[in-house]
């Protein structure tokens, strides 16, 4: 329940504040976005099954984010920046959709 209220916090915050986001990073921030958002629907999903670790969560959610964000870095200096940046978001986007799923499963029983 921390995380939810942190997550809220969090975007009232930055719709309040309107932070500037550097041009240096901004390649990187929608792939440390959609890496946060897998880490935030897994620790949901680990949740509803009993077995939330907080540590996991906070570990897995820097790690996706550190990952994601280093690849594309890496693809950017070896040229291939929007290869690598698909590569990410496709992976990432089928486990958000795979975690979807199971939450729905589990709290709709369908």
């Amino acid at each position: 329940m921390i995380a939810a209220f942190g997550l809220l916090f969090g975007i009232v915050l930055g719709l309040v504040l309107r932070p500037d986001v550097p041009l240096a990073l901004d390649p990187y921030l929608p792939i440390a976005v959609v890496a946060a958002l897998d880490a935030v629907f897994g620790g949901f999903r680990a949740y509803l099954d009993g077995i939330f670790d907080d540590k996991v969560f906070v570990i897995s959610f820097a790690s996706n984010v550190i990952i994601a964000s280093g690849i594309v870095f890496l693809g950017d200096k070896l040229g291939v920046g929007g290869q690598l940046s698909t590569g990410v978001i496709v992976v990432l986007g089928i486990r958000i959709f795979s975690n979807v799923a199971a939450i729905r499963r589990h709290l709709f029983h369908a």
